[in-house]
């Protein structure tokens, strides 16, 4: 499933169609795409792993899900996967395998835009209170958690985990102080080098531990489990990460 890094860069890439009129609207979305036609796309949000594109009366939400995925100004996939297609006089946008829903504009007022960790809105205060308020949660979880750290997906939570030395099946409680705030801020810090070695294409090449045989540290073997609640893979270090 894209990570909040990579939707950040999709909605930079349609950022040039904000403000323009929608020409024609097809696909398999479930609902009426005739409507679309003749509307101004007024602007482009994103939180965490979904995209939103607002109109003046409704938005229009886009979730990657897991296979899903978009192309600019040409279609290159088969109708059957088209969920969406948007065209402008100077291009269009196109949405494949993937959940699109149409929603009332009082939907968006209810998201927690401050949530997202890659918003200039983000509030790591808010999300410390939050994690002190689900104090028995395991790391590995938390990060995972879109009510904390919208758009943190399973790298950035491997690979935040890593960077700051901490086992994935820590418990929240168990953080020192200084912990719980490296936590918080390398939530943040490794979504925006996610976002800088995707668009450069290197993403891969920084990994550290994930679906990595061994730590870059000490050599050893990196263990691979399915930790928290949520059962997701972690991959870590036994000695290098620290068990609260």
């Amino acid at each position: 499933m894209p990570e909040g890094p990579t939707i950040v860069l999709m909605k930079e890439d349609l950022q040039k169609f904000a403000g323009k009129k929608v020409i024609t609207a097809e696909g398999n979305a479930p609902f009426e795409k005739e409507s679309l036609e003749g509307k101004i796309l007024l602007e482009i949000r994103t939180f965490g792993k979904q995209t939103y594109l607002i109109f003046d009366e409704f938005a229009i939400r886009i979730h990657l899900l897991m296979f899903g995925s978009y192309e600019v100004d040409q279609q290159t996939k088969p109708d059957q996967q088209l969920q969406l297609s948007l065209t402008f006089k100077m291009g269009g946008m196109y949405f494949y395998t993937c959940n699109v829903k149409w929603v009332d504009l009082e939907f968006l007022s209810k998201i927690d835009w401050e949530a997202d960790v890659m918003s200039d809105e983000w509030k790591p205060r808010k999300a410390e209170k939050k994690l002190k308020s689900n104090a028995e949660m395991m790391v590995c979880d938390a990060l995972m958690d879109q009510d904390i750290f919208s758009g943190v997906g399973n790298i950035i939570k491997n690979e935040a985990l890593f960077r700051i030395g901490i086992h994935p099946e820590s418990l929240i409680r168990n953080l020192p102080p200084k912990k719980l705030e490296e936590l918080i801020d390398e939530a943040r810090n490794y979504s925006f080098d996610f976002k800088k070695w995707k668009k450069a294409n290197v993403l891969k090449k920084h990994f550290q531990v994930y679906h990595r045989k061994n730590c870059p540290k000490c050599g050893a073997e990196i263990i691979k489990k399915d930790t928290g609640s949520g059962k997701r893979t972690s991959f870590y270090c036994e000695i290098d990460q620290k068990l609260y």
